[in-house]
């Protein structure tokens, strides 16, 4: 029997040795255990590079706008880890995931006398998050995000309403493949028999292998440029503006509290999926519902500015795609300012490009690690930097520290940006 929190929370830590172990036969046969608790459930599946988190807040605010209680189940956390499984924004108390342990831990333990291996960290917290929603607290609408992939990721038993994918990267090639046509594959794995699918993926090579598997599968399908746009875009001081075009019908001079061109994509996505629930579902969603939710999403460490006089932003860039997002997020609302960057990122990460392209708009850049056990060494990356005004810290207290001490005005912003992990750590540091 786990008694409390700290002893839920290392045990389910402690299933971090069986690594990550894409498939989907542990969950059905814990799942089954459980008596299926996620059939249950009226869900929205969320995939895609990079976009998932903010797409979930989005289409959370606009459905939760409406008076409808929403559920997500969302990865990484940021600062609590009860983030993860949360109702209208708000994780699950501590007495709340102790129950949950002590609910799954003997089916996990079952499972280990068979032959499917043991069940990872990544499947008991998915497994944790059906059960809760399924069973303990039923609620309208639960969005789930995928961790990794789609086709194998845990999330997948899952039986949705609607499908998203969001874009596609190169990121976790290891497992989801070098190719955009391979990752592509694997994001598509998300769609179901006849359950419609609302993407803004935008290469073509990636846009085929999704086409393919939406005929094969008989999915209604919502892409963008093709059947939804916007226009009328502009960047806000704080914030951004735009118009849409969808099948449901247009809306005019929808505004984002969230910063970044890549944002309107996002919310673009997440519309027309409340749009779509609307019109075919049992949702009683208005345009008036959509633009409160849009305008009141906020997502932790996604182009946050957590402090002023000296202005300060956490960005969890972790990847090619999220930097370019970040960089093109600077050049619309801070082009006029000198940008001060610190960057760490895990050792299994492409940091070469992501090192170049933040080196074009940074006047320094410092690099700095973390405690964690895939945390790359700031030597390391200094090593792999042009920039003439580099400069390296292994402590990263010290290293923001000594970033602060280059601002000297308004004129000079720190974008504090690289690995979620890190991110959750710093946005805690900084705030206090």
């Amino acid at each position: 029997m786990i008694r409390t929190y700290e002893e839920a929370l290392s045990w389910i830590h402690g299933r971090l040795r069986f690594g990550v172990k894409p498939g989907l036969i542990r969950m059905r046969w814990m799942l089954k255990e459980l008596g299926n608790p996620e059939r249950a459930i009226t869900a929205v599946h969320i995939a895609g590079t990079n976009g998932k988190g903010s797409t979930v807040t989005y289409l959370r605010n606009m459905v939760e706008a409406a008076g409808y209680e929403v559920g997500t189940f969302t990865s990484p956390y940021i600062e609590s880890f009860n983030e993860r499984i949360s109702i209208n924004g708000e994780p699950i108390s501590d007495a709340e995931m102790v129950k949950l342990v002590n609910e799954v831990k003997p089916v996990v333990e079952k499972l280990e006398g068979e032959d499917l291996g043991p069940a990872t960290e990544f499947e008991v917290i998915t497994v944790m998050a059906f059960l809760y929603f399924g069973k303990i607290r039923p609620l309208d609408l639960v969005i789930f995000e995928t961790g990794l992939g789609g086709r194998y990721d845990s999330t997948n038993v899952v039986s949705p309403i609607l499908t998203m994918i969001t874009n596609i990267g190169f990121d976790h090639m290891a497992i989801l493949g070098s190719t955009v046509e391979q990752i592509a594959g694997e994001k598509a794995g998300i769609i179901k028999h006849e359950v419609p699918l609302i993407t803004t993926v935008e290469q073509d090579e990636a846009k085929k292998v999704i086409e393919q598997e939406v005929r094969a599968k008989q999915a209604p399908s919502y892409w963008f440029e093709k059947d939804f746009t916007f226009d009328d875009y502009q960047a806000l001081e704080n914030g951004e503006q735009f118009s849409l075009r969808t099948p449901f019908g247009k809306l005019e001079k929808l505004q984002l509290s969230m910063m970044g061109y890549h944002q309107v994509k996002n919310a673009s996505l997440a519309a027309v999926g409340a749009l779509y629930m609307k019109d075919h579902g049992d949702f009683s969603i208005t345009d008036d519902h959509i633009r409160q939710g849009l305008q009141k999403s906020q997502w932790m460490a996604r182009f946050e500015k957590v402090r002023t006089n000296p202005t300060i932003i956490i960005d969890g860039a972790h990847n090619e795609e999220g930097v370019k997002s970040l960089v093109d997020t600077l050049r619309l609302h801070y082009e006029t300012k000198r940008i001060h960057i610190l960057f760490t990122c895990l050792n299994d990460k492409e940091s070469t490009g992501m090192i170049r392209s933040l080196e074009e708009d940074a006047d320094t850049i410092t690099f700095t690690s973390f405690d964690f056990p895939r945390a790359e060494k700031a030597s390391t990356l200094y090593n792999h930097a042009a920039s003439p005004n580099k400069y390296m810290n292994e402590d990263w207290k010290q290293a923001i520290a000594s970033c602060k001490e280059r601002l000297k005005d308004e004129d000079d912003i720190l974008i504090i940006t690289g690995s979620l992990y890190f991110i959750g750590e710093v946005r805690k540091y900084v705030k206090r």
